[in-house]
């Protein structure tokens, strides 16, 4: 790691600027709250129109994991990579199944959480836990993975001035602060700011590194000269990885918690069509210039390890430190990639707290008030926030590894969202005792000395096939 800071002063004063506006939009946030209700501080209130709505969801999609594990990713696989932009695509497709008709019965029913759903529509107090377990696991992880993320960013720019725990305990008091101030609201206007940062950081940093190092095109020789295997015929087992990968994406990301939150928060069905229609587009605009930068990074620093590969665009904007105006990149780099992280993590922040007071304190404590339950997500944001600040310090794990764990579980509570909302015979023992055989051979897989990757696939696509099976085969025979 480099000993000389990215940021300059004024960079610093501005990302200080930034991070002080984000305080300020909390504060926003608690103005406009109309009251002390679970609806009003967990979804807004349910009036988000297509700016903001867009805005949140791009933003919290397009998370540090796109900065740092995507472009790690992209380094050590070349261009195979590219079918990342395929999978940012799935996530939409995901959505398209179900949102549809999920968003007019939420609008009825009011909605507040995925557990609400699935008590409605299966009115099992144990499935019900047992998904809103799973998914309190997946967003855990998921805020793990950016927190590590967002202090690697912060050690780096900062040359070691700010350490990587220190990083991390700061950025969570300022995301903390806000969630708990404005709810949905502030999270969804920070996400509006970041959302924009992220989009045009990008499109500037593709634009820098296309003049500065050229094109792909441009650096055949210097490919040929230190990374000869990057662009190798795309083999078989290059083949199941995309498919498996796919389906993970498909069914996992599609259906994260805080994602059918900002489904519920629209503001009427058009509005969210219209956010979704905006949502196919962006892969283009935001992953492929992304990933086309670490696969020329990877020409100009072969051999890095994979956590060297995470720093990659950092590196490659440290290398041109030299040209004058490039500390102004690095600054909308860094405060893009910061940006992106924390519309990130509280968003899974607040989607974890919802779930607790919600799906578990209010069915223990059903006579509490609403402003009592909003009081209680406050206290547990905090809570969560602390425990996922040690988690993220002390897990020596790669953040690439992470998703893909996240995501082996999460995909086996897609079929009780995504067959549910069609087929309304499909009782709950089906989805549970699918639900119990996928999650049950996913940590076969994952825990024991079997292959991670049965037959080139991952455990949680192996698991989630079964999950379907015996879904399907129990629903026939009670048929």
């Amino acid at each position: 790691m480099t000993n000389t800071a990215l940021l300059s002063e004024d960079g610093i004063w501005f990302l200080v600027a930034y991070l002080a506006s984000l305080i300020l939009i909390g504060f926003a946030g608690k103005f406009a709250s109309k009251e002390e209700s679970l609806k009003d501080f967990y979804l807004g209130g349910k009036g988000f129109g297509v700016g903001v709505l867009f805005l949140t969801m791009y933003a919290t999609q397009y998370s540090g994991n796109s900065l740092i594990g995507f472009a790690g990713s992209a380094y050590r696989n070349g261009w195979f990579f590219l079918v990342g932009v395929t999978f940012m695509i799935a996530i939409v497709a995901g959505y398209l199944i179900y949102a549809p008709k999920l968003f007019p019965i939420s609008k009825k029913h009011g909605f507040i959480t995925v557990g609400d759903y699935i008590n409605f529509r299966y009115n099992s107090q144990t499935l019900t836990y047992l998904i809103v377990g799973i998914s309190i696991f997946a967003l855990s992880n998921y805020m793990l993975t950016n927190l590590k993320a967002i202090g690697y960013i912060i050690e780096y720019v900062t040359g070691g001035g700010i350490g990587f725990t220190e990083g991390i305990i700061f950025m969570a008091i300022i995301m903390v602060i806000y969630e708990t101030l404005g709810g949905m609201r502030s999270v969804a206007w920070t996400d509006a700011i970041q959302g924009v940062l992220l989009f045009v950081g990008v499109i500037i940093i593709f634009s820098v590194i296309m003049i500065n190092y050229g094109s792909i095109d441009a650096n055949t020789a210097l490919f040929l000269q230190n990374q000869p295997d990057l662009f190798a015929d795309v083999t078989t087992a290059n083949q199941i990885t995309w498919i498996s990968v796919l389906i993970l994406i498909f069914f996992g990301i599609s259906v994260y918690p805080q994602a059918i939150q900002r489904i519920y928060s629209a503001k009427n069905e058009s509005t969210l069509r219209r956010s979704l229609s905006l949502m196919i587009i962006m892969p283009l605009l935001t992953t492929l210039p992304l990933i086309i930068i670490a696969i020329i990074g990877s020409a100009h620093f072969p051999e890095l390890d994979k956590a060297g590969s995470e720093q990659i665009i950092l590196l490659m904007l440290n290398k041109l430190t030299h040209i004058e105006g490039m500390s102004i990149v690095i600054t909308i780099f860094v405060a893009a990639a910061i940006a992106a992280i924390m519309s990130t993590v509280d968003s899974a922040m607040l989607a974890i707290a919802s779930l607790f007071t919600q799906d578990i304190y209010h069915k223990q404590n059903p006579q509490a008030s609403q402003k009592k339950l909003t009081y209680v997500g406050k206290v547990f944001s905090w809570i969560i926030m602390a425990l996922m600040v040690v988690l993220a310090v002390n897990l020596p794990s790669t953040i690439w590894w992470l998703i893909q764990m996240k995501l082996e579980i999460l995909v086996h509570i897609a079929p009780a969202i995504m067959l549910g909302i069609h087929f309304k015979k499909l009782s709950h023992k089906s989805i549970l005792y699918g639900l119990l055989t996928g999650v049950g051979i996913t940590l076969i897989f994952l825990l024991t000395s079997l292959p991670s990757k049965p037959f080139g696939f991952h455990a949680g696509v192996v698991g989630l096939l079964l999950n379907f099976l015996v879904v399907y085969f129990h629903h026939r025979k009670k048929s």
